[in-house]
């Protein structure tokens, strides 16, 4: 470990192969909490690059649990962009899988946040804690299982101390998004900063992923945002491109930035339980937008402004609260 440590702090950056052999170092328990501390300051200091993120996502994957289930799509995000907004995310994933897509979401309880999609979803009464077995019987039952990460990486528990005492970002923040038990394929993934953009996608490019879209907006959101132009990487089957999205010339129509800003989780659940009835506003447009993508990334839409309309018109049919009623009895 010392030598990796030694290379981080001379600031030269780790290569793929000496990232997988550093994490699974750290993954076993065979660091020193001295070590680690000086791994994730060093490392977060010099600047993250794509081989370091692939690296550490292809140790985190391997030591989790795994999930069993073929073409799934993934809609976790870094979080930590501040801004304090509903679960755009989460309630994309659910509005995908109300329209047949199967979604394999991969979260937490809130972090940076004051209501993490772990904490929603449980407020929302759609079991958090579930086996893997289990995730794959929901998602053949009903397109859509949560995979509650503390549960799927216990290798994670040696770290655990030292990102506390750190107590602000490191590479985990980036890697935990992308370390999906379900090993998914398809991703709309959400950065914090815009940076990130490209190296996410070099990183996803190494994992082999098939298509990915990874987005960070002008005003600051790690999602596509109803009021300012988002840039988007698109990674499709090893090409990767730049795509940005305008939502004026999409004509969404949203009013004010205030109107998408959460709660606690009570607050959340019942902000998306309101738009899956079928009440139109910036929250309903937000996560429209963003279920989109993940139509685009799942292959059942080419066009982001035909995939908005027909989300616009499911979302504001109603037929996504019944489905969550369906998640939420476990039918």
């Amino acid at each position: 470990m010392k030598n990796f440590i030694e290379k981080i702090k001379n600031n030269k950056n780790l290569t793929f192969d000496e990232t997988k052999s550093a994490f699974k170092i750290l993954m076993e328990g065979k660091a020193s909490e001295e070590e680690i501390f000086d791994f994730l300051t060093n490392l977060s200091e010099k600047g993250e690059v794509s081989d370091e993120i692939a690296g550490g996502v292809y140790v985190l994957r391997n030591k989790a649990k795994r999930v069993n289930i073929l073409d799934c799509i993934d809609t976790c995000g870094t979080g930590g962009d501040g801004k304090n907004t509903l679960n755009i995310s989460t309630a994309s994933a659910l509005l995908l899988s109300s329209m047949g897509i199967k979604v394999a979401k991969h979260g937490n309880k809130a972090v940076s946040s004051k209501c993490g999609s772990g904490d929603v979803l449980e407020e929302l009464k759609i079991k958090i804690n579930l086996e893997p077995k289990e995730i794959e019987n929901e998602i053949k039952k009903n397109n859509f299982g949560f995979m509650f990460a503390p549960n799927y990486h216990s290798a994670m528990k040696y770290v655990g101390p030292s990102r506390k005492k750190i107590g602000k970002r490191t590479i985990f923040n980036m890697i935990g998004p992308l370390s999906s038990p379900a090993f998914v394929e398809r991703q709309v993934v959400g950065v914090f900063d815009k940076k990130l953009l490209k190296i996410f996608a070099d990183g996803l490019k190494s994992l082999n992923i098939k298509f990915a879209w990874i987005v960070h907006s002008d005003d600051g959101l790690d999602e596509i945002s109803p009021y300012a132009k988002t840039n988007v990487i698109q990674l499709k089957n090893g090409k990767i491109s730049n795509i940005i999205i305008d939502p004026k010339e999409m004509n969404v129509d949203a009013e004010n930035f205030k109107n998408i800003l959460g709660g606690d989780k009570i607050f959340n659940a019942k902000k998306i339980i309101d738009i899956f009835k079928g009440e139109d506003n910036d929250f309903s447009k937000a996560v429209c937008l963003n279920a989109s993508a993940g139509l685009i990334v799942s292959e059942n839409q080419k066009n982001i402004l035909e995939a908005y309309s027909i989300t616009r018109k499911h979302i504001l049919s109603g037929k996504a609260y019944n489905h969550l009623k369906k998640l939420q009895t476990n039918e």
